[in-house]
């Protein structure tokens, strides 16, 4: 019994050395293999596959493995020595490259580098696109930048079948008038050039008021309310002994004497006048002799009550402020618009108001003021639009909308869905017909509603895609009809 265990306990070592043997001589012939300046290989999709096998592929998505190199190993050598023979050996590298072409790279490795431009990445396949020479010359864009003639976009194909699945739709392209709309906000204001504020300009008592409360609604020439001041009923005096002066003068005085009782009767009708006495009373005292003992102030105009700061019997000082009347037949209404809209804007233009307070009904103004400063918080300029109200409609701190539509002539319109912005250029697709399409560049204008005004770049008659773009760029760049963006 002993002895067979023995002999099962040798059997299981030999078999054991016997493999590590067998692992030895076949990491020798691995390491034969593989180059001495290569590390490992790895998948360029999954880099933490690593093998030391060449002929291994990426277990995960079954591509080749490519080599990486040790520290110390240039990047040429690497794409040298990984790059296959597509040149033969008598042949130099370079005689086939255009004199403006620096070398050729692919756009998903830029480290490789060759001067054969039928070449092909060693590492994904794909077909190297020239670098040019600082200074060469090449077309110029709609953004200022040279491009060579391998950048510019080429008609590609994708079949109609294709374009049908994908959901691809295409617009006539055509000349078009253009309508711009503007919409903004405002509120309205009274026009100050219509509104009146009283300032007592005599010190004296509130003896009578005609007007009680904000809102009331004056005529014309109608009494706000009463001053009694005994400055006042003493200069009146003055003028009627200055009248009765004058009166002398005419009968028994001379001519100087005439006319120096003139000049002293102008010089005290102007202090009543500075006194808020309109020539009206003066004429009337002028005529009656008699003066009287309180100051009435009259409305100057038909408008609001705006604001009444005083009460019967009160005393007033010279410079308070006693009552706001405000005319509001016109008022003012101040916008906001954005500032790439104001450059659309000038005086005298029509506008039209509306606001919820009166629904379905317009008010009609022109754009009298374009105020230059710009708010920095908002980034938008305030204009006045006067507006006429002669039922007192639009009231102070009212807001509105405005309504602002302009011709803005006409153009050739691309709609809005075919144009696909990538930051430097603006690309559309053009159909050719039988499944080919071309991208091509264009300048736009301003945008007005669903098309851009199309400055360059496509013609009237022409069919673009205005659908699936996103779709159609992918198999552009697949077949290498766009490769700038």
């Amino acid at each position: 019994m002993l002895k067979i265990k023995l002999l099962n306990f040798w059997i299981a070592a030999l078999a054991t050395i016997a493999l590590l043997v067998g692992a030895v001589s076949c990491k020798k012939n691995d390491a034969a293999s593989k180059p001495d300046d290569v590390d490992y290989y790895t998948c360029t999709m999954h880099p933490s596959v690593k093998s030391q096998d060449p002929k291994a592929k990426c277990p995960i998505c079954s591509m080749d493995l490519v080599p990486v190199m040790k520290k110390g190993v240039s990047t040429a050598s690497a794409t040298a020595a990984a790059m296959p023979a597509t040149m033969s050996g008598n042949e130099k590298p370079g005689e086939a490259k255009s004199d403006d072409v620096d070398y050729y790279t692919c756009t998903m490795h830029p480290s490789v580098k060759s001067h054969d431009p039928k070449a092909k990445c060693p590492i994904c396949g794909m077909d190297l696109v020239p670098v040019m020479k600082k200074g060469a010359a090449g077309m110029t864009t709609n953004t200022g930048s040279l491009m060579s003639d391998e950048e510019k976009p080429s008609e590609f194909t994708v079949p109609v079948e294709r374009q049908q699945q994908i959901g691809v739709t295409f617009a006539t392209i055509e000349k078009r008038p253009f309508m711009h709309t503007v919409r903004a906000v405002g509120m309205v204001a009274y026009d100050k050039e219509r509104h009146w504020d009283y300032v007592a300009r005599v010190e004296g008592y509130v003896q009578k008021l005609f007007v009680f409360s904000r809102g009331e609604l004056v005529q014309k020439n109608e009494p706000l309310l009463t001053i009694y001041s005994p400055d006042l009923l003493t200069t009146q005096n003055e003028f009627t002994d200055l009248l009765q002066a004058r009166d002398e003068a005419r009968t028994n005085g001379g001519k100087a004497v005439l006319e120096s009782m003139e000049r002293l009767v102008e010089s005290s009708k102007q202090r009543l006048r500075l006194w808020n006495i309109n020539d009206g009373q003066i004429a009337e005292l002028e005529k009656t002799r008699k003066p009287q003992e309180t100051l009435t102030l009259y409305s100057p105009f038909k408008g609001v009550l705006q604001d009444l700061l005083v009460d019967q019997g009160r005393r007033v000082m010279v410079g308070d402020h006693l009552v706001d009347i405000a005319d509001l037949s016109v008022v003012w209404v101040w916008a906001q618009f954005y500032q790439d809209e104001l450059p659309m804007l000038k005086r005298g233009l029509p506008i039209t108001i509306t606001t919820s307070s009166y629904p379905g009904e317009k008010f009609n103004g022109k754009i009298s003021v374009l105020d230059p400063f710009i708010n920095d918080a908002l980034r938008t300029g305030r204009v006045r639009i006067d507006i006429e109200n002669p039922d007192f409609k639009l009231q102070p701190d009212m807001y509105v909308n405005i309504d602002l539509t302009m011709n803005m002539g006409e153009g050739v319109a691309v709609p809005v869905p075919a144009v696909l912005p990538t930051g430097l250029h603006n690309i559309i697709f053009v159909d050719k017909g039988e499944g080919k399409l071309e991208p091509r560049y264009v300048e736009l204008g301003r945008q007005y509603g669903d098309f851009y005004d199309v400055k360059s770049g496509v013609k009237e008659g022409e069919r673009v895609v205005t659908s699936a773009n996103f779709l159609i760029d992918a198999e552009a760049k697949v077949q290498g009809a766009l490769k700038s963006w």
